[in-house]
């Protein structure tokens, strides 16, 4: 059975399962849509199934800002309260209010 219903929405804190890391989720894609270039650089053992929701990721770890591709079975929900820090954050959502972002949306 295909799932494509995303379990974590835009704006919301997550958590890697295995990796710490943290970041905002800012797209989702139904279904892996990287390149399998990316997929194939995954270790064997841990390729997640192509067929669940892959999140775009503001992400932040002890060392750096970056984006981060992660599938839906690797993310759990932050419950530490505390906003994230990425440098590109104030672009895509407003003020960090009841542990999410909201979407920020200018006009121009």
């Amino acid at each position: 059975m295909l799932k494509t219903r995303a379990k974590y929405h835009l704006g919301q804190i997550v958590r890697h399962r295995k990796h710490p890391f943290r970041g905002v989720v800012y797209d989702v894609d139904a279904i892996f849509s990287n390149s399998d270039e990316w997929y194939d650089a995954l270790p064997e053992e841990s390729r997640p199934a192509k067929d669940q929701p892959f999140y775009h990721l503001l992400a932040e770890n002890e060392q750096s800002y970056y984006v981060a591709y992660v599938s839906e079975q690797n993310l759990v929900p932050d419950d530490t309260g505390e906003p994230v820090d990425h440098p590109d954050v104030p672009e895509l959502f407003g003020d960090f209010e009841d542990g999410r972002y909201p979407l920020h949306f200018q006009l121009n």
